[in-house]
């Protein structure tokens, strides 16, 4: 019987957006952590029996889309503006996993990042749920380090 350390997986409710360097707000969500290496088909020559499948190029197809609590801080607003108007301020950032004491056990940065949509909170006078901006960035890599 093998014994060892047991590595229970992290929680996806504890974690950390950074954006140059800087922690920015509390985000409630984080997606598009996404990374796709395409596949190439190759036929063999001779009999054609066998087809080869090769490693082609690494998209990062998806855009990251963080959401977080809506406050008076327009940091992302402003970003997104810049950019926007056509001054394209590109950063480099990090999602990083904390355990349950805080402590950081893992971290993706994300390379090369500017903002491409950026989506208002719904109001609700009905609900009192927290208000949530969106934003979206384009990147151009990400590692996990």
């Amino acid at each position: 019987m093998v014994t060892g350390q047991r590595n229970d997986p992290y929680r996806s409710c504890n974690f950390l957006v950074e954006i140059g360097g800087i922690a920015v707000g509390g985000f409630s969500d984080v997606s598009g952590l996404q990374v796709e290496t395409e596949v190439k088909e190759y036929r063999e020559g001779g009999e054609n029996s066998y087809i080869h499948k090769l490693a082609g190029p690494t998209r990062y197809s998806q855009n990251l889309i963080l959401k977080n609590g809506f406050t008076g801080d327009s940091t992302l607003w402003d970003w997104y503006r810049k950019n926007r108007d056509g001054a394209v301020e590109k950063k480099t950032g990090s999602i990083v996993f904390l355990d349950m004491a805080g402590a950081e056990m893992a971290r993706y940065n994300f390379y090369d990042a500017y903002p491409v949509k950026w989506i208002g909170p719904n109001l609700n006078a009905m609900r009192a749920e927290v208000a949530v901006e969106t934003l979206e960035l384009a990147h151009h890599r990400i590692e996990r380090v």
